[in-house]
C-alpha cells in the first residue's frame, strides 16, 4: 500500500528528495557523463563504430523482437482492461478534481502529441513501402519466403495490396503506440497528482520498492527514462535533418550531405535554445500553435485536391481493414512475416518505447480531473484516429498516383517521397517549401519540449529547474543526433533508439504493476 501521507511539494525538495534538484544530483550527473562519452567516442570512432550500430540493431531485431511485440502487447491488454474494470471509476487528481481543460481543447492538445517528425517522414513512405511489398506478390529461395508477407500477398491485385498496405501503416501508428504511451501517462499523472509523488518515472515503482525508490534503484530507473527519452528524441531529430536536406535539395538543390545536416541540425538546435529560453508559454506553445496550424493546412490540401471522395471510403475501409488484422499483425511469433515484424515493428515498439516518458508526461500534465477510464478512451481513441486519417490522405493519395504510373514516388528515397507526391498536385513548390517548415519546427518544438522533460527527470521531477539545465540537454540532444548520424546514419539512430528502448520497456513492464497497486488504493466511488 502506498503511503498517501508522503506528499512531496513541487518546490519543497527536502530530506531524501534532494538527490537531483541541481547539477550536483546523482541522476544528473551520471546521465550527462555517460552521454558526453558516448558522444566523444561516436565522433571519434565514426568508421569504427559504423559497423557496429548496425550489427546491433540486426542482432536486437533478429532475436528480440519478440520481446517488443510481447511486450507492447501486454500495455494494450493492460490500457483496454482498465477501461472495463471499477479501476476506471479512479479520478486522476482526487475524487474532488476538475478537469482543467475543457474536452476540445484537451482533444487538441491529445492530437498536438500525436503530431511529429515521425509522421512526416513515414506519412508517405510507409504505406508506400508496404504497398509495393504486397504487389510483389510471395517469393521463395530454398523453401523459404523471402517477403514480409504477414497478411498474405495480394499478387498483383492493386485493391488488396491497398487494403494490406494500409492495415500494416496503421498497427505502427494506432492502438499500440498510444496505449504506450497511456501507460506512462497514466502513471505519472495518478503517482503525482493523487499521491504526491514528483513527477518522474521512478514514483512508479514506489508501490514496489517503498523508501528505496529514492535511493539507487530509483537513480537507475530515472538514469534509463533518460536515455530512453534522449535516444528516442535524437532519432526523431535525425529523421527530422533526413527529410529537411531531401526537401531543400529537391527543391533548391541545396547539397545532400552530412555537412548540410549536420549545419541544419546545429542551426535549428540554436533556434531551439531561443524557445528554451524564452519558455514554454512564449516559446514552445507559440511554436506548437504554428505547426498545428500548418499540419492541418496541408492535410486539407491534399485531401481537397486529391482523390477526395475516394479518401473519405478509404478512411472507413483502413480502420475496418487494420480492425480485422489486428490479432494477426501484432503476434510475436507469425512465421511469415520475419522482415516486417523485425525491420518494421520491432523498431516502432522500441521508439516509441523510448519516445514514452516524453509524450506520456506531456499527457500527464494536461489530463489532471479525468477518471482513468475516459483518459485511457481518449489517448487510445482519439490520436489513433488522427494518425489514420493522416496515413489516409497522405498515404492513400500517394498510391493513387503510383497506381496511375507515376514510378518517382514509388522509386524515391523514403525521405523524399512526400515531397515527390507533392509534386503531382497543385502549388507544389508552396507545400514542399512548406512541408519542410513543418519538418524543422517539429525538430524545434521537439527539442524543446524533449529537453523539459529529461531536465523534469534529471531534477527528480521538479518541472520549474533552472533554465540552464534545460539548454544543456538541448544541446546534448542535438549533439547526439549529429553523432549517431555521422557514425551510421539512420541505422545507427535505429540501433541506439532499440538499445535503449529495450531495458525501458523492462521499466515499463514492472511499473504496470505499480500502477495496478497505486489505483486500487484510490476511492472508486465516483461517477
Amino acid at each position: 500500500m502506498i503511503d498517501t501521507d508522503y506528499v512531496i511539494g513541487q518546490d519543497n525538495f527536502q530530506g531524501k528528495m534532494l538527490f537531483s534538484v541541481d547539477l550536483h544530483g546523482k541522476v544528473f550527473g551520471i546521465s550527462a557523463l555517460l552521454i558526453l562519452l558516448f558522444v566523444v567516442l561516436t565522433l571519434a570512432l565514426q568508421e569504427e563504430v559504423s559497423p557496429l550500430f548496425n550489427g546491433m540493431r540486426e542482432w536486437l531485431t533478429n532475436n528480440l523482437s519478440w520481446f517488443f511485440l510481447s511486450a507492447a502487447n501486454i500495455f494494450v491488454l493492460l490500457a483496454v482492461g482498465l477501461i472495463f474494470t471499477p479501476l476506471g471509476k479512479v479520478r486522476l487528481g482526487g475524487a474532488e478534481a476538475k478537469p482543467d481543460h475543457s474536452y476540445i481543447g484537451w482533444f487538441a492538445m491529445l492530437f498536438a502529441a500525436g503530431m511529429g517528425i515521425g509522421l512526416m517522414f513515414y506519412g508517405v513512405s510507409e504505406p508506400i513501402s508496404h504497398y509495393d511489398t504486397a504487389m510483389a506478390g510471395i517469393t521463395v529461395e530454398n523453401g523459404m519466403r523471402t517477403d514480409w508477407a504477414p497478411l498474405g500477398a495480394a499478387a498483383g491485385d492493386a485493391a488488396a495490396a491497398r487494403e494490406l498496405g494500409m492495415a500494416a501503416t496503421i498497427l505502427h501508428w494506432g492502438l499500440h503506440p498510444w496505449a504506450i504511451y497511456a501507460i506512462v501517462a497514466l502513471a505519472l499523472a495518478l503517482f503525482s497528482y493523487n499521491k504526491g509523488l514528483p513527477l518522474t518515472i521512478r514514483s512508479i515503482f514506489y508501490p514496489i520498492l517503498g523508501e528505496r525508490v529514492w535511493g539507487w534503484p530509483g537513480h537507475i530507473v530515472d538514469i534509463l527514462a533518460v536515455f530512453s527519452t534522449l535516444f528516442g528524441l535524437a532519432t526523431s531529430l535525425g529523421y527530422g535533418a533526413e527529410q529537411a536536406t531531401a526537401g531543400l535539395h529537391y527543391l533548391f538543390d541545396v547539397p545532400d550531405t552530412n555537412v548540410t545536416r549536420v549545419l541544419l541540425i546545429t542551426a535549428i538546435t540554436l533556434i531551439a535554445l531561443c524557445s528554451v529560453v524564452a519558455g514554454v508559454n512564449s516559446g514552445v506553445k507559440r511554436l506548437s500553435e504554428l505547426n498545428m496550424g500548418l499540419a492541418f493546412l496541408l492535410l486539407l490540401f491534399v485531401f481537397f485536391v486529391g482523390p477526395t471522395t475516394e479518401l473519405v471510403s478509404d478512411f472507413f475501409t483502413n480502420l475496418l481493414s487494420y480492425a480485422t488484422h489486428l490479432p494477426a499483425l501484432s503476434m510475436p511469433f507469425s512465421r511469415d512475416d520475419m522482415e516486417y515484424s523485425q525491420g518494421w515493428t520491432a523498431f516502432y515498439w522500441a521508439w516509441w518505447i523510448s519516445w514514452s516518458p516524453f509524450v506520456g508526461m506531456f499527457i500527464a500534465r494536461v489530463s489532471r480531473g479525468r477518471t482513468v477510464r475516459e483518459f485511457l478512451i481518449a489517448v487510445l481513441v482519439v490520436p489513433t484516429l488522427v494518425c489514420v486519417l493522416w496515413m489516409t490522405v497522405f498515404g492513400g493519395t500517394a498510391i493513387g498516383q503510383v497506381e496511375s504510373g507515376m514510378d518517382d514516388v514509388a522509386n524515391a528515397a523514403l525521405e523524399l517521397k512526400l515531397f515527390m507526391m507533392l509534386s503531382h498536385l497543385p502549388l507544389s513548390t508552396i507545400t514542399s517549401l512548406i512541408g519542410i517548415i513543418l519538418v524543422m519546427v517539429f525538430f524545434i518544438t521537439s527539442s524543446d519540449s524533449g529537453s523539459l522533460v529529461i531536465d523534469t527527470i534529471t531534477a527528480g521531477g521538479k518541472i520549474d529547474a533552472p533554465t540552464p539545465q534545460r539548454v544543456f540537454w538541448a544541446l546534448i540532444s542535438g549533439v547526439i543526433a549529429i553523432a549517431l548520424l555521422l557514425g551510421g546514419g539512420l541505422g545507427a539512430l535505429q540501433a541506439m533508439v532499440i538499445s535503449t528502448g529495450l531495458p525501458f520497456a523492462v521499466v515499463l513492464l514492472i511499473g504496470s504493476f505499480g500502477i495496478i497497486k497505486g489505483l486500487m488504493s484510490e476511492p472508486r466511488n465516483q461517477n
